[in-house]
């Protein structure tokens, strides 16, 4: 799977960009996408605008964590992977019985945009399996993605030449345009737009980038880890129903 989103959509740590890392434009003459469907063939682009674009492939995918896409309401989610406890999550937020992992993300994003009765992190943390998700909401411009706290499916993550952030199962297309301005996207931790990137198993405390060094002693990107330090500021603002989630994270 695939994603690319424009830099207003979803920031890059800034520590994640390497001043030296022949990175190019990912959307640029659709650079990326031709990249991602000539390596995939028989791939679906789904193009966001401005925004950025999606793609996914069904095709060479293991069968214990399998790529999942769905669109509910302008909503796009790319799943990989198997949560364990899909009949307490369904039942949780209220779904039929044919919902499967991806409809449980996009369900518990929009309950968390809408009424926002629990604090992100501990959405994300009642996730139980192995996973890694991207989702776009297209109404509110916002970016939400996470990866389970073992590190079980692939994903990695970088800043291409434009600041855009580029997010793959497949280490090759992400280095494909950011160059050494990628990464392993952080075990245990959750991105969005309005709050950047967070540790759901440690949300109140800071996150501390650390410089990653190839064999050649080059700086390439960075990884994260949860710092001992405290956020000043703690959990959700509990405001109405009517209060969009992802204007306070």
């Amino acid at each position: 799977m695939l994603a690319v989103f424009e830099k207003s959509v979803a920031k890059s740590p800034e520590a994640l960009q390497s001043p030296q890392s022949n990175s190019v434009s990912s959307l640029k003459d659709g650079f990326l996408a031709q990249h991602f469907s000539s390596v995939h063939p028989g791939s679906v682009t789904v193009n966001l605008g401005s925004s950025g674009l999606l793609a996914y492939s069904l095709e060479r995918q293991n069968p214990l964590l399998p790529r999942l896409f769905a669109v509910v309401d302008d909503i796009f989610c790319l799943f990989q992977g198997h949560l364990e406890n899909v009949a307490h999550l369904k039942q949780q937020y209220g779904l039929n019985k044919t919902a499967n992992e991806v409809i449980i993300v996009i369900e518990a994003y929009r309950t968390l945009r809408d009424r926002g009765p629990y604090p992100a992190a501990q959405v994300v943390r009642d996730f139980q399996g192995k996973f890694a998700f991207i989702l776009f909401d297209s109404g509110s411009k916002t970016a939400f993605i996470a990866a389970d706290a073992d590190g079980c499916v692939p994903f990695y993550w970088g800043a291409d030449g434009d600041g855009n952030l580029v997010l793959a199962d497949e280490k090759e297309v992400v280095t494909k345009s950011c160059g050494t301005s990628s990464a392993p996207f952080p075990k245990g931790f959750f991105f969005t737009t309005s709050g950047g990137l967070s540790s759901f198993e440690h949300p109140l405390n800071e996150v501390k980038p650390v410089p990653r060094v190839d064999s050649s002693g080059q700086v390439c990107g960075a990884t994260f880890k949860v710092d001992e330090a405290k956020k000043e500021s703690t959990g959700m603002s509990r405001v109405g129903s009517a209060a969009n989630w992802s204007d306070n994270i």
